[in-house]
């Protein structure tokens, strides 16, 4: 009994720093990538100005990677954790790519990976939170349950969305000879639908991590408890 109690301490230590790491990385990651993309920031790093984007997109496969060792045996749990691994590494074999795609943008291949980047970053998100909706239907509190499913769904809808309006918004500048809206309104029109997209994408990123937060903090007060 004490060995199977201490790995299961050991499990639950591993996963409250896999969600750590998760609630941290993922806005930093976030930061990274975009600003590698549109700036120089980078630039003191010189040929390893994609270093910070490739690390921290490391650093979630990490953290996922931590979270391995909670009920193996539960497989639907266990898929979820596959599947959000392989999208993590997707997002760090793409990562140096938006430094060189922001240094020769002229590069159809560089371009290419970016935007394959880009949904495979929404693809993760949406598996994250298919993670935190499979981790809570397997602790005690049925608050946090609830709450977790309907946010998770909720946020799934929303990446969707994003990445749907992504998908078009993308189409439309490359697509010739498309029915434009009268020239005084197209402008608008497509600000309107970028600023769209950043609402629905940090909207739910937000609530994410709110979710992270909640979580962790639920399985780090069981860990006292088990301790007693």
């Amino acid at each position: 009994m004490d060995a199977a109690k201490a790995d299961l301490m050991r499990a639950l230590g591993r996963l409250v720093r896999g969600l750590s790491t998760l609630f941290w990385g993922i806005p930093l990651a976030l930061a990274a990538d975009m600003e590698t993309a549109r700036s120089d920031w980078m630039g003191s790093f010189g040929a390893l100005g994609f270093a910070p984007a490739l690390v921290l997109s490391g650093l979630l496969w990490y953290g996922l990677r931590q979270m391995r060792d909670f009920q193996r045996q539960e497989r639907v749990w266990q898929q979820a954790l596959h599947r959000a691994e392989l999208f993590a590494i997707v997002n760090t074999g793409l990562a140096p790519f938006l430094c060189w795609w922001h240094r020769f943008p002229y590069v159809p291949f560089y371009g290419a990976c970016v935007i394959f980047l880009g949904a495979s970053g929404y693809l993760f998100l949406m598996c994250v939170n298919q993670v935190l909706r499979r981790l809570a239907a397997m602790l005690p509190d049925e608050t946090l349950r609830l709450e977790t499913r309907a946010f998770a769904a909720w946020n799934t809808w929303m990446l969707a969305a994003a990445l749907a309006g992504l998908c078009v918004d993308l189409v439309l500048a490359d697509l010739r000879g498309a029915p434009r809206l009268p020239a005084g309104h197209w402008p608008d029109a497509q600000r309107i639908g970028e600023w769209l997209i950043l609402f629905l994408t940090l909207t739910s990123v937000a609530v994410t991590l709110a979710l992270l937060w909640k979580i962790k903090e639920a399985i780090f007060t069981g860990l006292f408890e088990l301790e007693r």
